[in-house]
């Protein structure tokens, strides 16, 4: 049998210990049915709608592989309100012989606090982010910081909507730096709704469905459909979305 060369290999429910598949995280889609979710060793993209469970997952396998819950590296221990759920606690992440040199958890909504936290914690953290506060640049400018300046080479990120502040254009730029890193050993775990991002070449891409996390292609996830039936003709699908009813 091959060495995995990832980070983390896959992740599982351990269903034997739920205590109510009908409450709340276990009843969201893409955790009442997962069993197995097995991680690509450099790209893996979460997609689905909003609260089809795609970023508690995220957040539960961030917390259990020891980052802060609203963000950062695994030094990070700091809490603004307690909101992350106990779906931590009923996971079991199998990992890879390799271990990361580094890592962070990033979550765009919660990302101010981090940024924050870094200030309190003092200057002389800054010059691993770009040597300016996060704070004093746009959020989508301090995204970039990030991921041009902190992130390095042989390790484990976890990115919860990565482009929530990013143009088009930052987001091609993203793309191109998390190819960078992948080819200096480093592993993604992608929770995005952006077809942009999600196109990265032989990426897996799970999306959340009624039924569960299913695996799927580029071509074939909602995102890149409207985004692709909309461009090609927008004042069509603009008189459909707009058109008087009465």
């Amino acid at each position: 049998m091959a060495i995995s060369s990832s980070f983390v290999i896959d992740m599982t429910l351990r269903r034997e210990i739920v205590p109510d598949l009908d409450s709340y995280p276990f009843n969201l889609p893409a955790i009442r049915h997962l069993k197995v979710l097995t991680f690509h060793p450099a790209v893996t993209f979460i997609v689905g709608e909003n609260g089809s469970g795609k970023s508690t997952l995220l957040e539960a396998m961030a917390v259990a592989l020891g980052f802060n819950a609203e963000g950062g590296s695994r030094n990070f221990n700091f809490g603004t309100r307690p909101s992350h759920s106990v779906l931590h606690e009923y996971i079991r992440i199998a990992k890879g012989v390799r271990r990361p040199q580094d890592g962070f958890f990033l979550r765009a909504e919660s990302f101010f606090n981090v940024a924050t936290e870094i200030e309190n914690l003092g200057p002389g953290l800054l010059g691993a982010y770009g040597g300016v506060s996060l704070h004093e640049q746009s959020h989508g400018e301090s995204f970039m910081a990030l991921l041009t300046h902190r992130f390095r080479a042989k390790s484990l990120y976890v990115l919860d909507e990565p482009e929530a502040a990013l143009s088009p254009q930052r987001q091609l730029a993203a793309l191109a730096r998390i190819h960078q890193l992948v080819k200096q050993g480093c592993q993604f775990i992608i929770a995005t709704h952006s077809p942009i991002l999600m196109a990265y070449p032989d990426a897996k891409i799970y999306a959340c469905m009624a039924d569960g996390l299913r695996r799927t292609d580029y071509e074939d996830t909602e995102h890149y459909q409207v985004t692709r039936d909309f461009l090609a003709n927008p004042q069509r699908m603009l008189d459909v979305l707009l058109a008087d009813d009465s």
